[in-house]
């Protein structure tokens, strides 16, 4: 039976550990670039505007 190559399957799962830790950097990067996050946040004066009911609307 043929033996298994350890060491190419150790620098595969290194590769792999390197480019989850280099895109985690990247989008840490680029959360702390961005004025209000990446995580979906809405400018808090939207939300304020939507509970409130407007002139234009017909009550």
């Amino acid at each position: 039976m043929a033996k298994t190559n350890f060491s190419y399957e150790k620098r595969q799962r290194e590769l792999e550990k390197k480019k989850k830790a280099e895109e985690k950097a990247r989008k840490k990067q680029d959360a702390k670039n961005s004025p209000g996050g990446e995580e979906g946040s809405a400018p808090e004066g939207d939300e304020a505007e939507e509970a409130a009911p407007r002139a234009s609307d017909p009550v």
